[in-house]
């Protein structure tokens, strides 16, 4: 058998055609225009986020009203102050506001209605009790609290459970 019959050809391999290329960079800049959240708020109070043990994510946003307590600057390190969207205000504020949330959202977003309040750490429990109390008043009762994750170690103020593990074992 003759193999000379069939010889090989040298295939090229097309360019590729970049033509589309800024259509899909402007379609992937629109996407994550409309897609991302910019904050609304300027925050005017600073707060330490307090740590917990049993937490869960917010799933709705968009029916989420924030209520932010903490220190201003310029004020006596004691005392704390309420930020309703960009602005400072009272206990007193919070129904107003409170109706006002409700009024600029949907239906679907108003049954589900959830408060939010970020405290610092070291605001005085008497001081949430008043903003409770102040959102009882506006039927605002689906109420979380702000909080990041506390470390393993120290959640029991003891080591982790494989260290306390070993420890026994010797």
């Amino acid at each position: 058998m003759k193999r000379g019959l069939f010889s090989r050809r040298q295939h090229s391999l097309p360019s590729l055609n970049t033509a589309s290329l800024p259509d899909l960079i402007f379609t992937v800049l629109f996407f994550f225009m409309i897609v991302t959240h910019m904050r609304d708020d300027e925050l005017k109070v600073h707060y330490v986020v307090p740590q917990g043990t049993e937490l869960q994510k917010m799933t709705p946003k968009s029916a989420v009203t924030y209520i932010y307590i903490g220190r201003v600057d310029g004020q006596p390190a004691d005392s704390f102050s309420i930020q309703l969207n960009n602005r400072l205000a009272s206990v007193a504020d919070i129904r107003e506001f409170v109706e006002q949330e409700r009024t600029r959202m949907s239906d679907d977003d108003r049954a589900r209605m959830l408060v939010s309040i970020k405290a610092d750490r070291d605001v005085p429990y008497g001081l949430i009790a008043e903003v409770k109390r102040a959102l009882q008043q506006s039927f605002a009762l689906k109420i979380s609290y702000s909080a990041t994750a506390r470390p393993s170690a120290q959640r029991d103020g003891r080591r982790p459970l494989e260290t306390r593990q070993s420890l026994t074992a010797k």
